[in-house]
Parts: structure tokens; sequence; C-alpha cells
């Protein structure tokens, strides 16, 4: 059997949690507002639009951490020139193009046997709208996996504001590729305004909130937060309400700042991104700025925090500037098993 065919054959069923926004015939369709005051709660909504457009550019403040250098604009210029100057400029680019794809089996006590084998698709800020090789290279790479769903820990588009229709015209092309059910949630760089778009192409965002899977009678929950970095919109008791103590679950969340909530709510896996594992990197993968409130061992690989695990990818897309030394970009298939 074909790749493709089996992930149609095993791909788990969505059931439970919060459902999926439905399309309903109508003779005038909802406009994009009116559906994300229909898909979020008032609250929610309106503290992500006004920091979006009250605090959405600060370089200082706000946030978990002081200094947000994704928004310093000025001074990435400052980087690429130097870059320039010093010739390594055009080697970081193919660096960042060089996408590697890493295995990372986990072993969870809790997981349900029908589950064993599992294999997640974790991709990690992609800034789809950044460098358009780096677009063909990960559709080209995306092929290769044989996964049986997809997951995404934020960050779609490139910069902070602006135009977010470019990232989801490349999300469109990349989303026919991934493969099984895509599940997500919104980064430091996203726009909520993206959320009826983005679940238009089939993507179930996870806003705070949490789904079932499904094989035979047994159950396995994957929930998902808002940014907890920037914006610090993320609800962890609310994205686990109603799942059961003893349940195996999973956590998307954007940074790994949110390994000390998710530990102590009982998550046995977090999945997350942000840190970009530090980009540019000292030789030995010593990364120079991780731009994440925890700790540096916590920033890139697995890990682990009390009885939970987690894992922060890499990233699969580069930020700030397009180029990469010492920390290759990858898609990470994480296998789930029980203990032997």
């Amino acid at each position: 059997m074909s790749i493709q065919a089996r992930r149609l054959a095993e791909s788990p069923v969505l059931t439970g949690g919060v459902p999926p926004v439905q399309q309903v015939a109508a003779p005038l369709p909802p406009s994009d507002d009116e559906r994300l005051r229909a898909r979020l709660s008032e609250l929610h909504l309106r503290q992500r639009l006004s920091m979006e457009s009250a605090h959405g550019k600060a370089v200082f403040g706000y946030g978990r951490t002081f200094f947000h250098i994704e928004n310093w604009y000025s001074i990435h210029a400052v980087i690429r020139g130097t870059l320039r100057l010093m010739g390594i400029y055009g080697r970081g680019q193919r660096n960042a193009r060089a996408l590697k794809v890493v295995h990372n089996p986990v072993t969870l006590p809790a997981l349900p046997a029908a589950f064993s084998g599992l294999r997640l698709l974790h991709l990690s800020d992609l800034h789809l709208d950044g460098d358009p090789e780096y677009l063909h290279t990960l559709c080209e790479r995306v092929q290769e996996v044989d996964a049986d769903l997809t997951v995404i820990t934020g960050d779609f588009r490139y910069r902070t504001h602006g135009d977010w229709r470019p990232a989801m015209a490349a999300l469109e092309r990349l989303r026919r590729l991934l493969p099984g059910e895509v599940y997500a949630i919104l980064g430091n760089h996203d726009t909520v305004r993206m959320v009826p778009t983005i679940e238009d192409f089939g993507i179930r965002l996870l806003l705070n909130e949490h789904v079932v899977l499904e094989r035979g009678a047994d159950r396995l929950y994957l929930a998902g937060i808002d940014d907890p970095h920037y914006f610090c919109t993320d609800n962890i008791e609310r994205a686990a309400e109603n799942v059961p103590l003893d349940a195996c679950a999973i956590l998307l969340a954007h940074s790994p700042e949110a390994y000390w909530q998710a530990a102590h709510s009982g998550f046995d896996l977090l999945l997350a991104g942000h840190t970009h594992g530090g980009q540019l990197c000292l030789p030995g993968g010593f990364a120079l700025m991780t731009n994440a409130d925890c700790p540096r061992s916590f920033c890139r690989g697995p890990f682990r925090y009390c009885d939970m695990q987690g894992y922060t990818s890499a990233g699969t897309g580069s930020s700030i500037v397009s180029v990469r030394f010492n920390c290759p970009p990858e898609l990470v298939v994480h296998e789930l098993r029980r203990p032997q």
C-alpha cells in the first residue's frame, strides 16, 4: 500500500472536544469577522485583537521577555549587511534551506495500546512568506515523510505584523501535501484574523481547546493553547477542560515557556517551537539567543520536566534573517510508543 493510501486508511477519527467550524449553505456567507465572533469567546477575541493593534510592533516590554528582536526590523538589515560583509550570507541561506527529517521516539506510560506506533509530523515556525526557495524545498521534503497526522506549533507568517495573505497562499499550497489530519496553534507572528482562512484549508486550529483522537475504544487527547510568549493569550485550564486526569494528553504550545503549567496540569507530552533552536549558533550548537524565558535545555530538542516529556523544534523555517548557522531546520516525526 502506498504511503498516501495508508495515511487515508489509518488517519485517527476526530471526535469530542470543541467541534470544528461547519460550512453551512446560506444565501450570503458570513464575513470573517462574524466567523471569528462565532469561533472564539468574546473576551479571547477582544484580548487578541486589542493587543495585536496596541502592542504588536513593540520591541521592548510586554510578553514573557523584555526584548523582542523579531519586531526590530531595522536591526534585521544590519544583520544581513554584516553577514554579507563577512562573506557568509549565501552560505547561511543555503543552510536555512537544508531541511532535515528528525525521528524522535517518545515512550508514554499512559499511551493507549491502539495508539502505539502513531507518527506525528511536527512542523513549527514555518514563516512561509519569507524565502520562496525554502517553500519549494519544504514542499518536496514533506512528501518524503511517512506520518499519520500533522501538528503545527505556530508562526505561519514571516513578519510579526502587516499583510498576512501571502503566508496563507503559501500555506494553501503546503496543506495539500501534509499527511493525515492537521492540527495547529497560533504563534507570536500570527494574527487571529488568519483563523477563518486557515480552517478553510482543513487545518483544525486549537485555540485553548482540545480534540479527542479515537482508535476503537481507545482515546488520545490533543490540546492546544494560543500564544504564550508575546500575547500571553494561553489558557491551559480551558484547553484541558473535561480531559480525564488519567488520560494520555499532548499539548501544543508555541513556546516551551508553558512547560511549568503544562506539567502540573497533567500533560504527558509538550510539543513546542518558537526558539528556532537559536538559529544563529556557535560551533557545537550553542545558541547566541533563544528568546524564551525558560531553561536553555528546554529550547531545542527533547527534554523532561517532572513527569512530562517535551520536544522543542529547532524550527522548520527561519525568522529575522533567512539564514542559519550550526542549527539546521527540521521536520520532526514523533513516534509514540508504550513502555516495553
